[in-house]
């Protein structure tokens, strides 16, 4: 799998780049790479999601989700093309929008939007920004280290039945991407313990620990992988997978041996601060290769 070539700064980049920011710590640490290449950066928080100690060190501006004719409004006042969309948002129901005036005239669109999975929705958002003289990129375009790296990242390697596990996991996702379900799966001596849905992967994991408290999983601790991978033919520009800390404190609560992601498809949050949590609980975290994944 191929990354698109990086445009952080350079003849590529055009002017301050907008970051649309939902809920944790990514978006400020791409913002922060963004700006140490020189290139200027806004964002535009989201309210309710978007962390406000992570949005003051920049240029910001709060927007209401559904309020898109602001939006580009004040986009284009502070010069930007180039947008990436980054951080938790979950999808709202449509009866939760409170469109503003210049949402109103793309009703239509975004009605047909919301009638599929998420893939579907972001895809038709991404048209219609576009459409509207935006040019959407990956967080990854614009902070291309921010992606898993092949190998361990920390001190622990998986086993042969890890491997194992970790196989049958890649071809499960890559199985389910059809049907835009999840990202991620529990895999445990070679038996599917649990496939991430609208839930997300935390709580997929608070599932897995739950089922081994009343006995539903009889599997001993210390076996059992989680796999994050993009589903097939996936728009890189939204929603691309990603671990960090609380993925590997809620893989250990869940018991399990060790998470493995696509290497060069997967987003890494605060990699050392991953490591120092998979080295301090005895679990493994690894980038597989394209050739593994396939």
């Amino acid at each position: 799998m191929s990354a698109p070539a990086p445009v952080a700064g350079g003849a590529a980049a055009e002017g301050p780049l907008a970051i649309i920011c939902g809920g944790g710590r990514l978006p400020g640490d791409i913002a922060a790479k963004v700006q140490a290449t020189g290139r200027p950066v806004v964002m535009f928080a989201v309210k309710g999601w978007a962390d406000p100690a992570v949005v003051a060190p920049f240029r910001h501006h709060w927007l209401r989700l559904a309020a898109y004719g602001t939006f580009l409004r004040l986009m284009r006042k502070e010069g930007c093309r180039d947008l990436v969309v980054i951080g938790v948002l979950l999808r709202p129901a449509l009866r939760q929008l409170r469109p503003d005036w210049g949402t109103v005239r793309v009703v239509p669109r975004i009605v047909r939007a919301f009638r599929g999975g998420d893939d579907h929705l972001l895809t038709s958002l991404g048209r219609m920004l576009e459409d509207d003289g935006c040019r959407l990129l990956g967080a990854h375009q614009v902070a291309p280290d921010i992606l898993a790296g092949e190998g361990a990242f920390g001190a622990r390697r998986p086993v042969a039945r890890d491997e194992a596990d970790i196989a049958l996991g890649l071809r499960l996702l890559a199985a389910m991407s059809p049907f835009d379900v999840g990202q991620a799966a529990v895999v445990g001596n070679r038996h599917v313990l649990a496939v991430e849905a609208a839930e997300g992967t935390d709580r997929m994991l608070a599932r897995i620990a739950e089922l081994r408290e009343v006995g539903r999983i009889k599997l001993p601790r210390g076996v059992g992988v989680l796999v994050k991978a993009p589903k097939v033919g996936q728009d890189e520009r939204f929603d691309m997978p990603t671990i960090g800390p609380n993925t590997i404190d809620a893989v250990a609560r869940a018991g399990l041996a060790g998470v493995a992601v696509a290497a060069g498809a997967v987003i890494v949050a605060e990699p050392q601060e991953v490591v120092r949590r998979a080295d301090a609980a005895g679990l493994f975290a690894l980038g597989v290769t394209a050739r593994e994944s396939a």
